[in-house]
């Protein structure tokens, strides 16, 4: 619990309260947006597939990304000290399981769609709903993963009109679809 500021009445043992399946279940109850977050520097481009990725403030503009300290691209990340936050459409399902693959390489990743760098020099998807382009200010070990918190620096809306976004739902893929 490392300059961990708990509220009173807080206990250690209050962590283990609930099994690591009941949260799972519990979790896939929750829909989220599918994102592939991306960073470029020194060691090339890396990327993968995420959904634990929420706004914190929109003064300044800071996003939060949750990142398995388990996936290829976490050390470069960090490294790199940028990441876009590319948000997909309904029809992107295949580049998210493509992001989330352990057995792709970095390169057959990035080939499976069309970026360009963002200011930040992270590579920005071309054809994403929108993608939010972003230098990281804090970040934070919690149990399997690191929490990075970002600043915002640029951000791109994709295309014309508006396009169902890809969400996850109980363990698959689905639609969320504006009225």
């Amino acid at each position: 619990m490392n300059n961990m500021i708990a509220p009173s009445g807080y206990r250690l043992v209050d962590e283990t309260a609930v099994s690591v399946e009941t949260f799972r279940n519990g979790m896939a109850a929750l829909a989220s947006a599918v994102t592939v977050v991306t960073t470029d520097g020194p060691h090339g481009p890396h990327g993968f597939t995420a959904s634990a990725v929420c706004s914190v403030s929109d003064t300044p503009p800071t996003v939060l990304v949750c990142i398995n300290r388990g996936t290829g691209a976490h050390p470069y990340i960090l490294e790199h000290g940028v990441l876009a936050i590319n948000v997909l459409h309904d029809g992107q399902h295949d580049l998210s399981d493509i992001f989330s693959s352990r057995s792709r390489s970095m390169n057959e990743r990035f080939a499976a769609a069309r970026w360009h760098a963002g200011p930040t020099g992270a590579p920005v998807l071309d054809d994403a709903l929108a993608s939010f382009d972003c230098r990281i200010r804090e970040i934070r070990d919690v149990g399997t993963h690191t929490v990075v918190i970002a600043h915002v620096v640029d951000i791109v809306m994709g295309g014309e009109g508006v396009r169902p976004g890809l969400v996850w739902f109980n363990r698959q893929y689905g639609r969320a679809v504006p009225k």
